[in-house]
């Protein structure tokens, strides 16, 4: 890859060597730049977990499964936050200002006041990036989003072209689905978009052909349908480990949607969760889609430690294009 591509100043901060620097050169003088820099920084972090989260949550054939490839797809990973970090209008903008404001530094290249003692700015700034990564959503959705707030943290340009896609094309089925089922439209949308990474790492049956399972609903005992049969991530005491499982597969999109609807209304195990969708005021709001998610969770609807907090963001991110429609 050219050295035009990435520059020194973008190596993550992760990196020892990196994170020293960034440390000496805050120290130095609270600049304008040194502030961008440091908010690259986070955006690179931010957006190499966002790809991780997305890596863990894809079902894959395992037929090019290795340690090698894993550390090769990690690489890449690395590769494209550093690429995507600092565009115009993405995260690492919005935390600059926010660092800009805190620590009195203006645009114009303005310093702290002189009263502050020595380092105390590049401390604050610290403590403002941290706050800034820990409110800011950890993969590419919007940040939770209720009505009467302003517009979300990561701005609507930066939600991947594949999420618009995926809710535009499947925003009647779940309609419809809401209609029987009372359930939330931007619910089913949501969990359908992460479980299938919005649509690009369906499940696939042993010929190629498209299982049509949205909601990775695995084909138990009482299952008389079609199956498919393919290699997942499941979480062990905590550990993702590689497993092979079988699958429901259906004919069409819209028979995958009812049938979580079905699994959702009649079985007890997700009743808390089900209550919390039909009985929430506002089920847009992000209490009401903590409570769906974290539900759905404790129930034990997956593995993953971490499910309730993708699932939100996802569905966050469903709430957001809704709004844009």
């Amino acid at each position: 890859m050219s050295a035009d591509l990435v520059s020194n100043s973008q190596a993550l901060a992760v990196d020892g060597s990196s994170l020293d620097r960034l440390k000496y050169q805050a120290g130095q003088a609270n600049t304008p730049q040194t502030i961008r820099e440091a908010a690259k920084q986070f955006e690179a972090l931010f957006m190499r977990e966002l790809m991780k989260s997305m890596r863990e949550t894809t079902m894959s054939s395992g037929m090019l499964d290795s340690p090698m490839g894993d550390m090769g797809t990690n690489m890449l990973d690395e590769q494209y936050a550093l690429q995507m970090s600092g565009m115009p209008g993405g995260l690492s903008e919005l935390i600059a200002k926010q660092l800009m404001r805190q620590m009195n530094v203006n645009d114009t290249g303005a310093t702290a006041s002189m009263d502050a003692p020595p380092g105390a700015a590049s401390l604050n700034a610290a403590k403002a990036a941290q706050a800034a990564a820990l409110a800011a959503p950890s993969t590419a959705s919007a940040a939770p989003i209720e009505a009467a707030q302003a517009e979300p943290l990561i701005p609507a340009a930066r939600i991947p072209e594949a999420a618009r896609d995926f809710v535009m094309q499947h925003a009647d089925m779940a309609k419809q689905v809401e209609r029987s089922s009372g359930l939330p439209a931007s619910y089913l949308l949501g969990q359908a978009g992460h479980e299938t990474g919005w649509g690009r790492r369906e499940i696939r049956m042993a010929d190629g052909s498209n299982s049509h399972n949205l909601f990775g609903i695995k084909a138990g005992a009482g299952w008389t349908g079609k199956v498919a049969e393919v290699t997942t991530t499941e979480y062990v005491d905590g550990s993702p480990r590689k497993v092979t499982a079988k699958f429901r597969a259906y004919d069409s999109y819209a028979e995958s949607y009812r049938d979580f609807a079905r699994l959702i209304g009649n079985s007890p195990r997700y009743a808390d969760a089900r209550d919390q969708a039909l009985q929430a005021d506002t089920p847009d709001g992000v209490e009401s889609v903590q409570n769906w998610t974290q539900g759905l969770q404790d129930a034990g609807y997956a593995t993953d430690p971490q499910y309730a907090e993708k699932l939100s963001r996802a569905i966050n991110t469903t709430l957001l294009l809704q709004r844009r429609m």
